[in-house]
């Protein structure tokens, strides 16, 4: 049973509990990140920001970036030694936990065997077959190795197909670090890309258009004008790479028909909402079946791997077989392929995503209880096994209202946590994962601690 100092009005049980917790709290905060703070500043000597992606440099919350050394299941351990239940799972694709069984022995297999022949094998075509047999709208794909090239491929394939030019995104979607969609949206209803990273050229981000996520009107106003100058549009239909901007089905929905209307093709980035809300991931849950669709890690099993697919006809003008080009050296390697096999050909168990959900949703729900018992402004917005801790009760389906000032907030409650043993992604916009391995008990570890957090944040407590 959870107990907090300030719910208690007698003297006498006030000062048991306070002593109590402070002595709980004496044994929780000898927590050091020592050896992980070395290991950064050596880094920082080899790398730009001393690391390989710029978020794990932990800019945006406290202390050092915790380097890792081992995971297993749901938790994981730095180079401190400290234990972590662990709710980033590399970003996602980790959702049968780390190390699963069954996973880990078919990689061992492969790699036994050799780890790359530039070659067709027998893995990827399984691993395809599988996929094709289960996702009604894939009935053509390509494997690449990452997120980022699927949609890259995507985009040519889809411009190479309309012979159009222009590009449609949304403003908080994230699709990669592909040249054309690296844009914010400038001032207006509907705007061209303003480039949001050096070595963008201008020219580049002009072919994109961006418009709000969730307005009608916005979407209506840029097939009005450029509709029959648009390749195609891609969203995540899941966004989470800006906090999670869940979207009203209607919203998807006249997407996909305007499309339609105008001839544009439509992408679903499903490299984070893939596998991850059921097998047929956000187009499944929603209904709608995208022209093309692209899927990240989750297909690799947690290995570098990504796909890209849709309508036959359209993959049909991707080089070989038509004049769209697109080639990779380790596209389709044996490693990945196995991993992926193994990890998708668990999550076709008839009640995994059942289990997972109710997971997620009962993990969800008693921390958004527990706010609003408290009058706390926060909420953990879920679909499927996606949540996103946020310090706001208001539905937000806009990037543009989430108070940037609540990223503080999510910093006091990001350390709090992992010097208890909860290991988030390091950025208040970043989304958590629940796995198969987090199971009841591990995620009523982690509630209460959450709960300790939002109280130390809230009862405005030191640090």
């Amino acid at each position: 049973m959870r107990i907090g100092i300030h719910r208690f009005s007698l003297k006498s049980v006030s000062l048991v509990i306070k002593v109590n917790s402070m002595m709980e709290e004496m044994t929780e905060i000898s927590y050091s990140r020592t050896r992980s703070g070395e290991l950064y500043e050596e880094a920082k000597q080899y790398f730009p920001g001393g690391v390989d992606s710029p978020v794990r440099a932990f800019k945006s919350v406290i202390g050092p970036p915790v380097f890792m050394k081992k995971g297993d299941g749901a938790r994981v351990w730095d180079e401190d030694d400290n234990e972590y239940i662990d709710f980033c799972c590399s970003w996602g694709p980790l959702i049968h936990g780390h190390n699963p069984r069954s996973v880990a022995e078919a990689i061992h297999r492969t790699v036994d065997l050799g780890t790359s022949f530039g070659t067709p094998t027998i893995y990827g075509l399984e691993l395809g077959k599988l996929l094709n047999a289960n996702i009604p709208f894939l009935e053509k794909l390509r494997f690449v190795s990452s997120g980022t090239e699927a949609v890259m491929s995507a985009i040519r394939l889809a411009r190479g197909y309309t012979s159009r030019s222009k590009i449609l995104k949304f403003d908080g979607c994230y699709h990669g670090h592909v040249d054309s969609l690296l844009v914010n949206a400038g001032s207006g209803l509907v705007t061209f890309g303003v480039s949001s990273s050096a070595g963008i050229p201008e020219s580049f981000a002009a072919e994109t258009l961006v418009v709000p996520l969730d307005d009608e009107t916005a979407l209506k106003v840029a097939f009005d004008v450029y509709g029959h100058e648009i390749a195609a549009v891609i969203i995540e239909p899941v966004p989470a790479n800006n906090g999670l901007l869940l979207q009203r089905p209607e919203f998807l929905t006249y997407l996909r028909k305007i499309c339609t209307d105008f001839g544009v093709l439509l992408i679903f980035d499903e490299v984070i909402s893939g596998f991850r809300i059921g097998f047929t991931g956000a187009a499944g849950h929603y209904g709608i079946e995208p022209d093309l669709v692209t899927y990240g890690k989750i297909i690799g099993g947690g290995m570098p791997v990504g796909a890209y697919g849709g309508r036959r006809e359209i993959m049909g003008q991707v080089s070989p077989d038509g004049p769209v080009y697109q080639a990779g050296t380790l596209s389709g390697n044996p490693v990945a392929m196995a991993a992926g096999k193994a990890a998708l050909s668990m999550c076709l168990n008839p009640e995994f995503y059942v289990n997972l959900e109710k997971l997620t949703a009962d993990f969800c729900e008693d921390i958004n209880a527990f706010a609003d018992e408290y009058g706390y402004d926060f909420s953990m917005p879920h679909i499927g096994s996606i949540f996103w801790p946020c310090f706001s009760k208001q539905t937000i389906r806009n990037a543009s209202q989430i108070d940037a000032s609540s990223m503080e907030l999510f910093k006091k409650f990001h350390f709090f946590l992992l010097q208890r043993g909860i290991y988030f992604g390091p950025s208040g916009y970043e989304v958590g994962f629940v796995s198969a391995a987090h199971d009841a008990s591990i995620l009523e570890e982690a509630s209460e601690k959450i709960k300790m957090a939002l109280d130390h944040i809230y009862q405005n407590e030191e640090l």
